[in-house]
């Protein structure tokens, strides 16, 4: 039994159909990312997923459970956690302070210090920066608060919808680090990018999505080596 099992989903944006028959799996502990071009349909699988829009059709499965018709707070409780592309923190709020909204749900409330300890941990910035408002962080450590409260909230699943939007170089370097640093902690990763070849290089298996179907999937260092996404995705 595969922790994540899409099978055959329809969502939409009002009359406009966005992904059509979209069938993916997801294991426990793998890295998974997904790309593709604007408006290929990844961001709004991920808000499918989280329960942010209803789909049209089929069925979505979380740890053998079906969690399609489930509002998204409960879909948190259940483990599965969306970090949203944007970053969306609170500006005028401390880093811990929003590390700290990430653990309302009932999964992580009784052990918010035990978590916030190994978020710190893990991102040892955000400890040097937990009394500064989140206004104050660069890009690359506003994007570390984001993450780190995705995993405040205890994620068995963490989707992460473009982690180095908008991001320098040298800081996506950083940001791809602690992803792998996640999966290594046994949390599993659903990664929406297009930084391609980061993406694909730190990930197990990858699927293509174009114009909300997949049209490709298949281990990550075989995808990177595909001459469709080097022409489409790497500019090779």
């Amino acid at each position: 039994m595969s922790l994540l099992e899409i099978e055959k989903i329809d969502a939409s944006y009002g009359d406009v159909q966005v992904i059509f028959e979209l069938s993916l799996k997801v294991e426990k502990k793998e890295v998974v990312s997904i790309i593709g071009g604007n408006g290929a349909g990844k961001s709004t699988l991920l808000r499918t997923i989280s329960g942010l829009m209803k789909t049209n059709a089929g069925r979505i499965s979380f740890d053998g459970k079906a969690i399609h018709s489930e509002p998204p707070e409960n879909i948190v409780t259940h483990g599965v956690v969306h970090v949203p592309e944007g970053r969306r923190l609170f500006p005028l709020m401390s880093v811990k302070d929003n590390l700290l909204v990430g653990a309302y749900n009932a999964r992580a409330r009784g052990e918010t210090e035990k978590t916030l300890a190994e978020v710190y941990e893990l991102l040892p910035r955000l400890a040097e920066r937990q009394n500064q408002l989140a206004m104050t962080l660069s890009g690359g450590e506003q994007q570390m608060v984001a993450i780190g409260r995705g995993l405040m909230a205890k994620p068995q699943l963490l989707m992460l919808d473009e982690p180095s939007l908008g991001l320098a170089p040298i800081l996506i370097k950083d940001i791809f680090k602690t992803v792998r640093q996640i999966a290594d902690h046994g949390i599993t990763v659903l990664m929406v990018e297009q930084d391609v070849r980061h993406s694909l290089s730190l990930s197990d298996r990858g699927y293509v999505l174009e114009h909300g179907r997949v049209v490709m999937e298949g281990k990550a260092d075989q995808l990177i080596d595909d001459p469709h996404i080097k022409k489409a995705y790497l500019g090779i």
